[in-house]
Parts: structure tokens; C-alpha cells; sequence
């Protein structure tokens, strides 16, 4: 599954392609979803208050700085786009420290994927964050005042590049293989 934030025809794209796709979407984000009286819109927050306690379990969706991010996560199937052996899911994510704190996302998943690989797929969003903000901060990925078209491109293209480069060098030189270090993180 790929990550994806937003609505409307990164959806349908994904669907078209058959990729797997997570996008986050907002509270007022209107879901085809079964009710009692069939399959009807409703907002993401309507869907979310429905749940009962026994729809939320606790999973982790990645270490972060200050260790694992685990927050309780719910799935709820949604109806809508039939496609063969794929499915559609509203996800919602709360924190356990705050129970009012939600978030949306859909995910079209092959059948059968597990309410925990949907959980690390949303999760992955957060390393992506974070390789960006370091690439801005290091790599000068934020350093370009955009004149042409053709120098932006090199310019987003090669900071991420050298982003990679020193990523690996780094790890290389501090002696990680694999493990629990984030894949940008600095040297310690």
C-alpha cells in the first residue's frame, strides 16, 4: 500500500491502478458506510462515534523519537467501489492520552489485509515527515527560490539524493545496520 493524504481523484486513481492506498481525510469527509437502514453518507466522525469499545484495539504504528507511537485504532468497512479482492476502510486513530483526539483516514487494501498493516502504513507517514524535515534542514531542500521550472526540478530532485547519500554514509560510519534507528535520523 502506498500513503497518500487528500481526497477525490487520488482516490480514484488508486483504484484504477489497483495500488493500495492510505489517505488521510478530514472529520466532515462524507463515507458511503452501512448502517441499519443500508449502505448511506455519513461523516467520518459520525462513523467514529458509532464505534463500541470492542472495535478499538491498541496497536503501534512505528517508534518515533520518544519510542513507540501506539494509540488505539479502529477499522469500519466501507461501501463503496466494488473492485475484486480489494476493499475499502474508514481507520481511525485515538489517542490514548486524549480519547477526543481522532484521526480519519481511508485505506483500499487488498482483501484480507490485517487491521495491523493498515495501522504501519499510516505510521509510515511519520518517517516520511521526517526525512523531509531533515533534508530541509541539512540538504537545503528549502533553500530555492524557484525561477525556472527545469533548476526546481533539480533542486528537489538532487537534495533528497544527497539526503540518501549522507544517510547511508552515516550509517555506515556509526556502525547501524539494521534496527531501531530511524532511516534519517542524524548521528547521535
Amino acid at each position: 500500500m502506498t500513503d497518500a493524504c487528500g481526497s477525490g481523484w487520488k482516490r480514484r486513481s488508486a483504484r484504477t491502478h489497483c495500488a493500495g492506498t492510505r489517505l488521510a481525510v478530514p472529520t466532515s469527509e462524507s463515507l458511503r458506510a452501512p448502517t441499519a437502514r443500508g449502505p448511506l453518507q455519513v461523516g467520518a466522525a459520525d462513523i467514529a462515534a458509532a464505534l463500541a469499545p470492542a472495535d478499538w484495539t491498541t496497536h503501534s504504528a512505528g517508534d518515533g523519537t520518544r519510542g513507540p507511537r501506539t494509540h488505539a485504532w479502529a477499522r469500519v468497512r466501507l461501501a463503496r467501489w466494488p473492485v475484486p479482492g480489494w476493499e475499502h476502510w474508514l481507520l481511525v486513530r485515538r489517542r490514548l492520552d486524549d480519547p477526543s483526539d481522532l484521526a480519519y483516514y481511508v485505506a483500499f487494501a487488498p482483501a484480507g489485509t490485517a487491521r495491523a498493516a493498515l495501522v504501519r502504513v499510516a505510521g509510515a507517514r511519520w518517517a516520511v515527515e521526517e526525512c523531509f524535515r531533515i533534508a530541509k534542514s541539512e540538504d537545503g531542500l528549502a533553500d530555492y527560490a524557484v525561477r525556472r521550472r527545469d533548476g526546481w526540478y533539480r533542486h528537489i530532485t538532487l537534495a533528497p539524493l544527497a539526503q540518501a547519500f549522507l544517510t547511508i554514509v552515516r550509517r555506515r560510519a556509526v556502525g547501524h545496520e539494521k534496527g531501531g534507528v530511524s532511516p534519517c535520523s542524524p548521528p547521535s
